[in-house]
């Protein structure tokens, strides 16, 4: 039986010997090896995502939003909810614009200043991009998109939403996107991807792809595509060349799902 190191007495006088001056590389190896082995810490499982209690602002948003039959009463659900910090902060609720019975449906992440304001989505200089964009493609939200957004009161300051805010009004959206049954739904930038696909490979990479979105209840995946931010775009003018290739590829998939679609002015 071999007798038992005491390791710590024997790191104690490798230290000393290397301090004097001496190469202990091979002899501190056969010390350190087995006592980082001896002592590896376990792994710990991942702890469960607990359940929203019966009475959180997400279990009350699943219900309003679950209440809801029309677009209409959804909006009516949205603008009297009060569970999310956001509304305390905001001037007006931003729920959606655009046509409600059309069969493509757009959704962004949060109001800023100007949507705040006007109480409508994509109305400041990234949702006038926005439009502009839209139109070579024969899509206006006077006639054939609705445009909504994942969060529907502005974060103070145009912060980015916390994952709980985010988790509050999904509900919301998600039942938007039931009762539209849209042809294709349209996400815009990182966090409505993120939000709606639960998935969290980057916006370039989501970007342009035929995707779905599917959820417990619909009666099948609907077609789901994302583009880049127009926000983004006003940042970095130099990813126009992208956004013009996800302008081609909706075209293309509009076209072969027979949406109707308005004429270039």
């Amino acid at each position: 039986m071999e007798p038992e190191i005491d390791r710590g007495a024997a790191r104690a006088l490798l230290a000393f010997w290397r301090s004097a001056g001496v190469d202990m590389d091979e002899a501190e190896a056969v010390y350190a090896a087995p006592a980082a082995a001896a002592h590896a810490p376990v792994p710990k499982p991942k702890p469960r995502r607990a359940a929203p209690a019966a009475d959180s602002p997400i279990e009350a948003a699943r219900r309003l939003a679950a209440g809801a039959e029309t677009i209409a009463a959804l909006r009516e659900a949205v603008a009297g909810f009060d569970g999310c910090a956001l509304k305390a902060t905001a001037r007006n609720t931003v729920f959606a614009d655009g046509a409600e019975d059309a069969e493509v449906l757009l959704i962004g992440e949060a109001p800023g200043k100007d949507e705040d304001q006007a109480g409508k989505p994509f109305v400041g200089r990234s949702g006038q991009l926005l439009d502009r964009m839209l139109a070579e493609i024969g899509l206006s939200r006077q006639s054939n998109i609705l445009i909504s957004n994942t969060i529907y009161w502005r974060p103070p300051g145009n912060r980015d939403p916390t994952p709980g805010e985010t988790a509050t009004c999904l509900p919301f959206a998600e039942r938007l996107v039931a009762l539209m049954r849209p042809k294709l739904l349209i996400l815009t930038g990182k966090a409505a991807a993120h939000a709606m696909l639960q998935r969290e490979d980057g916006v370039l990479k989501l970007r342009g792809r035929r995707l779905a979105y599917t959820r417990e209840g619909l009666a099948a995946p609907v077609n789901a595509i994302v583009m880049l931010h127009p926000a983004y775009l006003l940042r970095q003018p130099q990813q126009k060349r992208l956004a013009w290739l996800d302008l081609l590829a909706i075209e293309t998939w509009l076209d072969e799902l027979g949406v109707q679609r308005v004429s270039r002015p």
